[in-house]
């Protein structure tokens, strides 16, 4: 990621508290996001969501996460028994990805290819958890090509200037930047869903995913932390204000000027000693914070709006839980 092109995007940005619910709503149209539990038919009652249901809700996001660290780390991605159905219908495609320039960070490599493996033993769990149930992969778009998702994000979130590329391939620090776009995600994602899984063998299994994916979103945040560039910094926090637009009500948060703001970047608080790092985003009482399926879906699907597909997963996820309304 070209350094300059960042700085100068932060030079020029709008203050950034004040403006942060325009981000998204600015180029993908502002429009309502759904807060309660999205289903492809709206007939469902919520009631009738079942554990396979929650499962491969998270089994999408799983098939996203593996695909973009098993491509980042080997330059190619689950095997094609990782992406069929239970029943054995073949898998969508991944649009994308590349092997991660990592230079001399072994550090951050060794991190990828961990992250990479337990993505991948996700992947594997779920599927074995659901059996035939298990849904195939959605097609998924992980390139970091101009009109990429992490492109569109990046520039809309002003991480990058309108008209340049945001690439995560391209080298250590962008790698870190497109993790921390999912990471924090899929924490939120899994402990939103623990109160609809209803078999305590599923919950405690979800409960163990949630601890690793956490694990991970820390070394993502520690990491760019630990960097100490201003400008990696900036761009977490850009981040966090595009995703709290997406999930939260821009039409509403621009009239009254308030709204959600629990996502949160690395930016620390305080100096010298009372200097405080923010690598675990709670609130006051120290817990994280939950998404709804809705509001994940209007994070990987790039909008604001109630649609059914977008984003990382062009022509949505698969299974019951798919629209963000």
């Amino acid at each position: 990621m070209d350094q300059d092109l960042v700085v100068d995007a932060f030079d020029a940005r709008v203050q950034r508290r004040q403006g942060r619910r325009a981000f998204f709503t600015a180029a993908l149209g502002a429009a309502t996001a759904g807060a309660a539990f999205a289903f492809s038919d709206p007939a469902k009652a919520q009631s009738t969501l079942s554990d396979a249901d929650v499962l491969n809700f998270a089994l999408n996001l799983e098939y996203l996460e593996a695909q973009f660290y098993l491509y980042a780390v080997n330059g190619t991605g689950l095997p094609a028994t990782l992406t069929a159905s239970g029943s054995g219908a073949a898998g969508g495609t991944v649009t994308g990805g590349a092997p991660v320039n990592f230079g001399t960070d072994t550090l951050v490599q060794a991190y990828a290819r961990e992250i990479a493996a337990d993505e991948q033993a996700h992947v594997a769990f779920l599927r074995k958890a659901l059996g035939t149930s298990a849904v195939a992969m959605p097609n998924i778009n992980i390139s970091g090509d101009a009109s990429g998702p992490f492109t569109a994000a990046a520039r809309t979130a002003r991480v990058v200037g309108p008209n340049d590329t945001f690439n995560p391939y391209a080298d250590a620090n962008s790698f870190l930047l497109g993790a921390f776009i999912f990471e924090d995600v899929g924490v939120t994602a899994y402990k939103g869903a623990a109160p609809l899984i209803q078999d305590k063998t599923f919950l405690e299994a979800a409960a163990g995913i949630l601890a690793v994916e956490a694990y991970h979103a820390a070394i993502v945040r520690t990491t760019l932390y630990a960097r100490g560039v201003e400008a990696l910094v900036d761009a977490t926090e850009l981040i966090s204000d595009a995703r709290d637009t997406l999930d939260g009500n821009p039409t509403q948060d621009l009239i009254r000027g308030i709204g959600p703001n629990d996502d949160e970047g690395i930016r620390p608080s305080g100096s010298g000693d009372t200097l405080r790092s923010n690598i675990a985003p709670l609130n006051a009482n120290g817990l994280a914070y939950s998404r709804t399926p809705g509001q994940v879906l209007n994070i990987v699907y790039l909008t604001t709006a109630t649609t059914t597909m977008g984003g990382f997963f062009p022509n949505g996820v698969n299974g019951t839980i798919r629209s963000t309304t």
